[in-house]
């Protein structure tokens, strides 16, 4: 699921890092005290909840950016276990927006066909244009970013989002999402 955090909102989490809030004791620390745990490891913080066209929309892309990716992958990759783990995210992406697509119903809210966002269309280009030699790192990185991305969208929108029904559609996504991370935590990047 594709970088769905805005370049304002990333800006925006990043830039909150050693903000207003960072005490004198935070500054005087030493690299021991301030030691971050393993990326697979740490979670994504939940994003602000969108609204809910934008979350429809980016949940969407997001399956699309999983779906395409994959298929792209299955195409150059000898590698059984990233191979396994594309089939995988086509399968639970596949019923992801199913899941969503049936939310929006319920909740009386048009789905528009998902479109990738342009950092998307630059990750799938670089799986894309990968030899069998490089593709599994590629895939294996942007894959983690994207679902990084993909937990915020959905624990946001879980936590706070305009449409019950779609909420709660979040609410069960975020489990499997977050096995994803887990899974890719295993696969060698």
């Amino acid at each position: 699921m594709k970088n769905w955090i805005g370049a304002a909102a990333l800006a925006a989490l990043v830039a909150g890092c050693g903000g207003p809030d960072t005490t004198e004791a935070d500054q005087k620390a030493t690299p021991a005290d301030t030691a971050m745990p393993a990326p697979e490891a740490a979670a994504p913080a939940a994003a602000p909840a969108a609204s809910t066209a934008d979350y429809i929309a980016k949940a969407g892309a997001g399956d699309l950016w999983e779906i395409e990716s994959s298929k792209a992958l299955l195409a150059k990759s000898n590698d059984a276990k990233v191979r396994a783990f594309a089939e995988m995210m086509i399968d639970h992406h596949g019923k992801s927006t199913a899941k969503v697509n049936a939310a929006a119903e319920a909740a009386g809210v048009e789905v528009a066909a998902p479109k990738l966002d342009p950092d998307q269309e630059k990750m799938l280009a670089d799986i894309k244009a990968a030899d069998a030699a490089g593709i599994d790192k590629i895939y294996l990185g942007h894959q983690k970013t994207a679902h990084d991305a993909a937990l915020a969208l959905h624990q946001g929108y879980a936590a706070s989002g305009e449409a019950v029904a779609l909420k709660q559609a979040a609410a069960e996504i975020v489990p499997v999402v977050e096995a994803h991370r887990t899974e890719l935590g295993k696969l060698a990047p």
